[in-house]
């Protein structure tokens, strides 16, 4: 039974993750969402959203309140590098523009990363059929090391994460796709 409950908070917490960016996109006035359509339409709170979730994950990984205090920024950070990975390749394709990062609204507007600049700059190379071989093949390095740069990011963060918990824990996420 309790094996069941846990591949359901993985599935429902899959689920989840594959939703937020559709819900970001959703919100009253982001560009590419529906506006007044749909959940941005209907008082979606982002915030009660994300409280939610957190919860679910503290519950799926019995972590105390302690315990959580210490896991849940770690764990944010990993699932920020990991949808910064994930923001490009097949994925760009979904999130607007072909690739370029879809508009926050003014309030949550950040610098890109070096990888999100990277891959905007070899997206927009790749608009341009008249890019020259060799820039595009420059755009190109540029990009993997950024990408690799990002993943080396992501692993020692994995293991800082890694650190602080039990062996059970550790287990959760792996099946959730959050650790290696």
């Amino acid at each position: 039974m309790a094996r069941w409950k846990t591949v359901g908070l993985v599935g429902l917490f899959a689920v989840a993750m594959l939703a937020s960016s559709e819900l970001l996109m959703a919100q009253q006035g982001a560009p590419g969402g529906r506006g007044g359509r749909g959940m941005g339409g209907r008082g979606f709170d982002p915030q009660q959203w994300r409280q939610r979730m957190n919860d679910r994950m503290k519950e799926a990984l019995g972590a105390s309140d302690e315990e959580w205090k210490v896991i849940a920024p770690l764990l944010e950070k990993v699932q920020e590098l990991s949808r910064e990975i994930r923001s490009g390749g097949i994925w760009a394709m979904f999130a607007g523009r072909r690739g370029r990062p879809v508009a926050q609204p003014q309030a949550e507007q950040k610098e890109q990363t070096p990888l999100q600049k990277a891959t905007t700059e070899l997206q927009e190379a790749l608009d341009d059929a008249s890019t020259p071989v060799a820039q595009l093949k420059k755009k190109l390095t540029a990009y993997r090391k950024a990408r690799e740069k990002a993943r080396q990011k992501l692993a020692k963060a994995q293991e800082k994460l890694r650190e602080v918990l039990s062996l059970r824990q550790e287990a959760t996420l792996v099946l959730m796709g959050t650790l290696d």
